[in-house]
């Protein structure tokens, strides 16, 4: 037996330590990640009854609290997971935290990005730049933001690309869901037709329209004659909708107009040529 444990503990190296060692690790590793999946639960369920509750009317700042804090939760976990490991392994925080002093210049200058993605993150939510289910245009990437993180942030073009970008390189953010969203498009009606019974022909359209959709705000009206061509002359049609409703209304709008101005024989313009002979 003496000679079976001397045998397995060549050189001062105890491998049935080192098996140990070997199974903590893994098991803190288990531990991480459904820790992780567990808060991330909790946390949906906190959030999803505060969007539920009749004193909630803002269901955008719920999601982007949601967002982040799964994203604080996984950070802390990895971090608490992380030291518990260096811990196993032997090696003593503190000679850690003694080294990171000693090259703190270093890691402060790769640490660099780092810092500034979370600052930024902690100033875009403070301020309020933007939220989770927003549209927004980011410096060159456009889309529905996904999620929020201390670090990142995601948005789903509308080609199902996801974009993920730092948040210490956002500068330029245009948000296209605060307020009301303009409606705004050309009509072309014949030249030789009478423009005041078409203008006529769309409002009525437009009359039965509002009564039938709430996500309207103003409009739709015909704001008048925008153009005179060879062939056809442009009506301006002007509405406003709830943000995120306005593809939707400006297609039915014009699938409606063109219905409208069939029913009363008023034909789509189309380009004409006349030939002369001599």
């Amino acid at each position: 037996m003496a000679e079976l444990l001397q045998s397995i503990n060549l050189g001062g190296i105890s491998f049935i330590a080192i098996g140990q060692n070997i199974l903590k690790i893994i098991l803190v590793i288990i531990a991480v990640k459904l820790s992780i999946k567990l808060f991330g639960t909790f946390s949906d369920r906190f959030y999803q009854k505060q969007a539920e509750s009749r004193f909630v009317d803002d269901t955008k700042k719920i999601n982007t609290m949601s967002a982040l804090t799964k994203s604080i939760i996984t950070y802390t976990i990895y971090f608490i997971g992380a030291t518990m490991i260096i811990t196993i392994m032997g090696i003593p925080v503190s000679s850690i935290l003694a080294t990171a002093g000693i090259g703190g210049l270093a890691i402060g200058f790769g640490a660099q990005n780092l810092v500034r993605d979370v600052i930024t993150g902690f100033f875009i939510l403070f301020e309020d730049q933007y939220a989770v289910g927003d549209y927004i245009s980011l410096d060159k990437h456009s889309g529905i933001v996904e999620d929020i993180g201390i670090r990142i942030t995601k948005i789903r073009g509308f080609n199902g690309d996801l974009h993920i970008v730092p948040n210490g390189n956002v500068s330029n953010v245009t948000n296209h869901s605060r307020g009301d969203m303009r409606i705004m498009f050309d009509v072309r009606i014949p030249l030789e037709e009478d423009i005041d019974k078409a203008t006529k022909v769309i409002e009525r359209f437009f009359e039965e329209y509002r009564e039938n959709e709430p996500q309207l705000t103003n409009g739709p009206r015909v704001l008048g004659v925008a153009d005179i061509a060879d062939s056809w002359v442009v009506l301006r049609i002007w509405a406003k909708s709830k943000n995120m409703e306005q593809w939707r209304i400006e297609r039915e709008i014009k699938k409606g107009i063109k219905d409208a101005l069939d029913k009363e024989g008023i034909e789509t313009p189309y380009p004409r040529r006349v030939i002369l002979n001599k």
